[in-house]
């Protein structure tokens, strides 16, 4: 009964009724949304890195390196010579190192040459098909298959760089061999082949100017001995059968190169591996000593540098959480005017109401229920106020979620509950709106039926 009554009085001016509401529910939509981005950030962002010690790339930014390399959200510092990374990579002080290279992407999905002790790394297990093997095959992630509609055995071309309108390799198809199952991880929006398609596919434009260049040699070559052989005076006969048989012999040699270079993609030895650039290596060390000096050693005796993803994800969470903690500030601030409007909105119809009390205290209605009426009120309001914030902010993190998606291959679970935060928040609401509707409470408590009812 005092229920229904507090819930009739709260709509009585429905105008300070909403004012409050829009109040309660925009903080709490702040603070909620600020609760499940913090959380699923840091939570994406720590995963990702877990069993990483150090990355190994390109001087330039550490940061940008480690955004590059581990979560593929930015462009790479440049690249690194193969055999030179190799040398680090066979150190005894490592314990596993997961080579990259990029260069291509599908539709936007980065194209990454790598082996397959990446998908290892990330507890990514083939769901369908197999593990690549052979160049040009690839395993792509759950995420690349749901969105482009990928299945085993289907062909694509992929394109240069990191936009989707880059220039589209059409010299090599990629084959999908398998597809992992999903991890909630970056490997997720990857698609995984071997380190030396990569370097087929760019190296195909190369591949044919020195072609053209040795035909072209060769064809001078030809003219210069056919004047030689006329000028000849002493066995010039056997010099031209000589030159015949390592003509013929040359025309076959370059057959079978043709031949084989047609299908190089089938052998990955085939590809040399000298003067090949890679764009970083994922490094676990062996103890803890190597990975503090191979920070300051390599970048003093090479052209790389190891970056340490912890310290510069820290460095990260720090500056991002300068901005969080400043809306969260703001929300606060908006949580507090509410709760002021609360108060106002149930003192001025304190003196309106002191009639209304007066009757049901006639009536048979107890102080106490008097009080419980008026905190009931400001209650209906804070609860009221929660659950729509709670489902606004919910609101905010689906479109926050659909342009990071977009922007950085990175999405957020709108359905999650962070049930001790948003429970430390809901306590919070109740408690302001306790304390705005405390004083008036105490007056309706503390009303003077035969006083009031005389001045009615």
């Amino acid at each position: 009964m005092i229920t229904k009554i507090a819930w009739k009085n709260i709509w009585f001016k429905p105008l300070n009724t909403l004012l409050s509401i829009i109040l309660l529910t925009a903080s709490v939509a702040i603070i909620t949304l600020l609760i499940l981005l913090q959380e699923q950030f840091e939570k994406k962002f720590n995963s990702n890195v877990e069993g990483i010690d150090l990355v190994m790339g390109a001087q330039g930014s550490p940061l940008q390196l480690i955004l590059s390399a581990v979560y593929q959200v930015d462009a790479p510092t440049g690249n690194i010579s193969y055999s030179e990374a190799k040398t680090w990579m066979d150190n005894p002080f490592v314990e596993t190192a997961i080579p990259l290279a990029f260069g291509d992407n599908y539709n936007g999905f980065k194209i990454v040459g790598t082996t397959p002790a990446y998908l290892e790394h990330y507890g990514a297990k083939v769901a369908q098909g197999k593990i690549f093997r052979e160049n040009f095959e690839v395993v792509i992630g759950s995420t690349v298959a749901e969105k482009m509609q990928l299945k085993i055995g289907d062909e694509f071309f992929g394109s240069h760089g990191d936009s989707a309108e880059g220039e589209v390799h059409d010299t090599h198809a990629y084959t999908v061999t398998g597809i992992a199952a999903e991890t909630g991880k970056v490997v997720d929006n990857l698609i995984l082949c071997t380190i030396p398609s990569v370097w087929a596919i760019h190296d195909h434009g190369h591949d044919h100017e020195g072609e053209d260049s040795h035909n072209h040699e060769h064809a001078e070559g030809e003219t210069h001995d056919h004047d030689h052989e006329a000028h000849a005076h002493d066995g010039s006969d056997a010099h031209e059968h000589d030159h015949a048989e390592a003509h013929t012999h040359d025309q076959e040699h370059d057959q079978d190169h043709d031949h084989d270079h047609d299908h190089d993609h089938d052998h990955e030895a085939e590809i040399s591996e000298a003067g090949k650039e890679i764009t970083a290596v994922l490094l676990k060390m062996k103890n803890k000593p190597a990975l503090l000096s191979w920070q300051y050693m390599i970048p003093m005796n090479t052209k790389m540098q190891a970056a340490s993803p912890g310290k510069e994800i820290n460095r990260l969470f720090s500056l991002f959480g300068i901005g969080l903690q400043a809306l969260q500030y703001l929300a606060y601030g908006i949580m507090l005017i509410s709760g002021i409007s609360i108060f106002i909105a149930l003192f001025n119809t304190l003196k309106e109401r002191k009639y209304e009390f007066a009757l049901l205290r006639v009536n048979g209605a107890s102080r106490a229920q008097l009080l419980s009426l008026v905190l009931i009120e400001s209650l209906i309001l804070c609860v009221t106020g929660f659950v729509f914030g709670t489902i606004v902010g919910r609101i905010g993190l689906v479109l926050i979620s659909g342009s990071s998606e977009e922007e950085f291959k990175m999405s957020f679970n709108p359905f999650t509950f962070v049930w001790d935060k948003e429970g430390y928040l809901f306590l919070l609401t109740i408690a302001v709106g306790i304390i705005a509707a405390l004083i008036p409470a105490i007056k309706a408590y503390s009303l003077n039926i035969s006083k009031t009812l005389a001045n009615a």
